[in-house]
């Protein structure tokens, strides 16, 4: 498995009128956990750009079991339970100190950014992450 912490401090401007995150934030938190985790491996989402890829989303969960709130500060934690292979699942848990807020995960399938059709993942992108799961 690999997995990365993320600290992440709550903007007022991510509260809605009940003073709570808005539900659709934490997928924005998740997408912070995910650039971590690959920033975290020394192969950033940039590079992947670079070299002619993109991770879209093709499935995403979440579910809540607390409210967070403004200025909370967050525990955003990824973690690649899986060797990826054409698709690339992430798990998300954030919590705010020990209290678990909301759970879920992120599927993603490897396309050619140009033509957006489903791809193979880099073959040195493949060598790192199996170099990680042993």
């Amino acid at each position: 498995m690999i997995k990365s912490e993320l600290l992440y401090r709550v903007l007022y401007a991510h509260t809605d009128m009940m003073g709570v995150i808005y539900y659709a934030k934490y997928f924005e938190y998740f997408e912070a956990g995910r650039n971590d985790l690959l920033r975290n491996l020394d192969y950033p989402y940039l590079l992947l750009e670079e070299k002619g890829y993109a991770l879209p989303v093709i499935e995403a969960h979440c579910t809540f079991h607390k409210a967070g709130k403004y200025d909370q500060l967050l525990r955003i934690v990824t973690m690649m339970k899986d060797l990826p292979s054409v698709r690339l699942k992430l798990e998300y848990e954030i919590y705010n100190e020990e209290t678990l807020l909301v759970s879920g995960y992120t599927i993603h399938s490897f396309v050619n950014n140009k033509t957006l059709k489903p791809v193979r993942p880099p073959e040195d992108f493949m060598i790192l992450m199996k170099s990680k799961f042993k």
